[in-house]
Order: structure tokens, then C-alpha cells, then sequence
């Protein structure tokens, strides 16, 4: 069976929403990290196929946990999170337990995970964890540093998935 899976939607390499991102699937006990950034673009928006994004849409569909980390960009989600998941089946995620993960520049984006990541989720028949995972610049450190607040929120989103994976059977 797969393992919990990051499905980080930064452009940017290295990034805010990854570093917190992979702080979250330590906790979860490891798993894989999928780099959007990384992808066929022209696969991603479906203008042609890529073994690549074929294999990262069939990980996305078949983790029993993923860890959605975003930058805040325009007041909602990236572009490169929202081409993964155009290309699931509808109830692509039923049975999966997401963690909703987003950095952004001021505490007032935070509403991107409830008027975003929870949204594009529950599309595909997904379940979020209560507990949504928000940063900023002062959350987040350059040298990777991750706030008090942050770490505690992280520690709850992945009790909450841990208990919902096992309540789904994953």
C-alpha cells in the first residue's frame, strides 16, 4: 500500500510551503515528496501525455494521506496545485485524508485553505483534517526555522489524519 505523499504546488525551489510540507510528512513517519514545479507542464494541462505526470496523478490517487502545500497566489491556491488534481477522476479521493497546507505573506491569506484547498478537496470526495496548516515569512525562517504556533498546528493536523486514515481504513 502507498504512503503518505506531499503534493508540494510551489513554483519555487527551495520553498516556504515545502519546507513546512516535509516537516509535516516527518511527522506522519516519511513518505514521498512530489515537486509540481518538476512536471511536463503541457502534460499537467492535459495538451499531451508524460509518463511523469501519469505516474504523479496515479501516486496522488492512490495515497491514503497527502500533505497539499501551496503558496497563497492570488487568494487561493497555485496553478501548478490546481493542474494535479484536474487530471483525477471524479472521487479520485475518497478514502483520502488531506492536510491542507498554505504560506502566504499575511496572516489574512489563511482563508486559503477554507475558501481554496478545502473546496478543490472536497471536489474529488477527499477529507480535510479540522486543522489547516498556515505560515508566513515570520512563521517560517530561511535557515528553515518553523514557529511554535506552527509546529503545534502541524503536530494536531497530523493526529487528526492519522485518526481519519485509520476511521477510512487507510
Amino acid at each position: 500500500m502507498a504512503g503518505p505523499l506531499v503534493v508540494n504546488g510551489s513554483p519555487s525551489h527551495p520553498s516556504r510551503s515545502r519546507t513546512l510540507a516535509v516537516h509535516v510528512l516527518e511527522l506522519l513517519g516519511g513518505g514521498d515528496v512530489l515537486d509540481l514545479a518538476d512536471l511536463d507542464p503541457a502534460a499537467l494541462l492535459a495538451l499531451r501525455s508524460a509518463p511523469d505526470v501519469d505516474a504523479a496523478a496515479a501516486q496522488v490517487e492512490a495515497a491514503p494521506i497527502l500533505v497539499v502545500a501551496t503558496p497563497v497566489y492570488r487568494a487561493t491556491y497555485t496553478a501548478l496545485t490546481k493542474a494535479i488534481f484536474d487530471l483525477q477522476p471524479q472521487a479520485a479521493l475518497a478514502g483520502t485524508v488531506v492536510i491542507p497546507i498554505a504560506t502566504g505573506y499575511t496572516p489574512e491569506h489563511r482563508l486559503a485553505i477554507d475558501h481554496g484547498l478545502r473546496p478543490l478537496v472536497a471536489s474529488l470526495d477527499g477529507w480535510t483534517t479540522p486543522t489547516g496548516i498556515y505560515a508566513t515569512r515570520v512563521d517560517l525562517g530561511d535557515d528553515g526555522a518553523i514557529a511554535d504556533r506552527v509546529r503545534e498546528a502541524a503536530a494536531a493536523a497530523v493526529s487528526e489524519a492519522q485518526v481519519l486514515a485509520g476511521a477510512l481504513g487507510g
